[in-house]
């Protein structure tokens, strides 16, 4: 696996995500992993909230309670190999408080 920076320049006011580093199989899985751990990305490219008894509310193409963007605006760069063992997912991200 890999990891990646993924980050966003669409939402940059209060209580948004601007950047995280994941650790996915490719760019493209990069891509729809979202820094808010309760988002899950969709084959239609919308944004699920997951709710704790497995149940799913669509968010649509970007999600409304924290400002991410759509997947096609999420900028990915690629930083290096995981090591073996690691976990896809969010490593750390950066979120800018109001």
């Amino acid at each position: 696996m890999k990891i990646y920076l993924i980050s966003q320049t669409v939402n940059t006011g209060y209580d948004t995500y601007d950047s995280a580093v994941v650790i996915a199989e490719d760019e493209e899985e990069a891509k729809r992993i979202c820094p808010e751990k309760y988002y899950k990305c969709g084959k239609d490219d919308h944004w699920y909230f997951e709710y704790s008894d497995g149940g799913e509310k669509d968010e649509g193409l970007c999600p409304s309670y924290f400002d991410w963007c759509a997947v096609s605006d999420v900028k990915v760069k690629y930083i290096g190999e995981a090591k073996d063992g690691s976990e896809k997912g969010v490593v750390c991200a950066s979120f800018n408080a109001g």
